[in-house]
């Protein structure tokens, strides 16, 4: 069973502004999917559209064999949500906002044991949360989202406001939990994040679903190159590096130094040139370096296709205060 499927799911807002146009996406059930686009693309209009905060225009969406506007609360039970910009209870403490949400599914939770998975100790758990920092509110809005043991988790820009050491949690979080089998769909613009722990990814761009695939096979698809470095002991006189580019599959080559460096249109030509290398001298170290997603990203969401629709500039809001792409678009290049 898939976990997410839409077909041809559509939002208008009026007659100028397509914020999701015609999207067609399927994400497996128990994998990690990375939702990236940039600011204004459709990404939490989509989210919107999956928890039936807002009504599509046209299509159809499923989340967990569901139709998301006929079976909402079926959805809703199965489903832990972290939007983006969580609202919390100043005057609550942190335990009585998870024995709160507990209490909402109607499931027995241990709120302690629930905060201490998203990092948040004795005392800090019993303080009002109007006291709380950034970072300290999203772990308690993650806890929030975890309560019932979900079996999706929708979550909008989950790393918001935490700093290095809590995004690194967050990302052992997200792999603990689809080894237990929950689905994880998540928008996020922190990209080495997504590259780390995404099984698949889907690019939004004005409103489109530009692409949605592995990030090897959005490296293999757009023709993204691979380099090998190769530190070397030393090269003898007659070595000319340019001569690696008559292998199948490398673009170009050059030397500095002790460094032998190969652009490969393809991956597995790398082999085929330590190989080379290894023939005319002795290899010390090898640096390889793939594609970014960063990289990736922006092939897919650098041109804007023009074609008059009136896509919107920012995202209409849902009821729930999740709507509008309201990240700093800056983000894309951390």
């Amino acid at each position: 069973m898939t976990a997410i499927e839409t077909r041809g799911l559509t939002k208008r807002f009026g007659e100028e502004v397509v914020a999701v146009d015609s999207l067609d996406l399927t994400v497996e059930s128990g994998e990690i999917f990375g939702f990236l686009g940039p600011n204004g693309a459709g990404k939490s209009t989509t989210i919107n559209l999956l928890l039936d905060f807002i009504r599509p225009s046209e299509g159809t969406a499923e989340v967990l064999g569901h139709d998301a506007q006929r079976e909402t609360q079926a959805i809703r039970e199965r489903v832990g949500v972290l939007p983006e910009g969580a609202t919390l209870y100043d005057r609550l403490t942190g335990r009585e906002h998870v024995e709160w949400v507990a209490r909402t599914k109607g499931v027995d939770a241990d709120p302690d044991a629930i905060l201490d998975r998203v990092g948040l100790g004795p005392d800090d758990r019993q303080r009002r949360t109007g006291g709380y920092s950034k970072g300290m509110s999203q772990r308690l809005a993650l806890g929030m989202a975890l309560v019932g043991d979900p079996d999706l988790l929708i979550l909008d820009e989950p790393s918001s406001g935490l700093d290095p050491n809590g995004i690194q949690e967050m990302r052992d979080l997200l792999r603990d939990e689809a080894e237990r089998g929950t689905t994880v769909f998540f928008s996020s613009h922190i990209l080495p994040q997504v590259e780390a722990v995404c099984d698949r990814v889907g690019i939004m761009s004005n409103g489109r679903l530009v692409a949605e695939d592995t990030i090897a096979g959005l490296r293999e698809s757009t023709g993204g190159s691979s380099q090998i470095t190769a530190v070397v002991d030393a090269l003898p006189e007659e070595f000319d590096p340019a001569g690696l580019a008559d292998l199948a599959g490398v673009e170009r080559a050059s030397a500095e130094g002790t460094d032998v460096t190969a652009v490969c249109s393809d991956p597995g030509a790398k082999m085929e040139v330590l190989k080379r290398i290894d023939g005319e001298t002795t290899v010390r170290d090898i640096h390889s370096e793939e594609t970014s997603l960063e990289d990736l990203f922006n092939r897919y969401t650098a041109a804007d296709p023009g074609d008059g629709t009136g896509r919107a500039g920012g995202e209409a809001s849902g009821g729930d205060g999740t709507g509008g792409d309201t990240d700093d678009a800056e983000e894309v290049t951390a």
